[in-house]
């Protein structure tokens, strides 16, 4: 019984392995068409046309995000998470009106800063396509990281850490 147990084991924690690998390969790859290009935004329109201005000095983290996408409502929390200690900014795209995404931030407990891009606008000009996508900052607006997919809390705060 023992062996068979240490079997299941060994096969469940391989699996893991190659399933975490095979996921690092496949955001990899579509996060190749992300824009590396400096952030040269100094401040944003919130919902509600609230002006956020950017603080200088701090890394910044931008997070594209849809309503409708399942993998982002799992992954907001742990955006929620770092906003806490952290600049992030999060682009709402293609996700209705302003008041439904309140609406939407308000059912799921989430009360991190969004932009409104309606239209997909925002994503396009950072060349993105598939979400969620992370984008990091460092301090002087220099692109340090992307990516696409699902990432723990601990993997977002330990790049955000790194790059402050």
């Amino acid at each position: 019984m023992k062996s068979k147990i240490m079997s299941y084991t060994k096969e469940i924690l391989t699996f893991i392995i190659l399933l975490t690998i095979f996921a690092n390969i496949v955001s990899f790859f579509r996060s190749s068409h992300i824009s590396s290009d400096s952030l040269n935004i100094n401040s944003v329109a919130l919902l509600g046309q609230e002006t956020y201005i950017l603080a200088d000095e701090k890394p910044i983290m931008l997070y594209f995000w849809a309503s409708w996408c399942p993998v982002c409502k799992a992954q907001s929390p742990n955006i929620q998470a770092i906003s806490k200690e952290y600049q992030v900014i999060t682009v709402a795209v293609k996700s209705w009106d302003d008041r439904e995404i309140k609406e939407y931030l308000k059912k799921h407990n989430l009360n991190f800063k969004v932009i409104n891009d309606f239209d997909g606008s925002m994503a396009d000009k950072f060349g993105i396509s598939v979400f969620p996508t992370t984008l990091i900052y460092d301090k002087e607006r220099d692109y340090f990281y992307g990516d696409v997919g699902y990432t723990s809390t601990l993997g977002l705060w330990l790049r955000m850490w790194w790059v402050d």
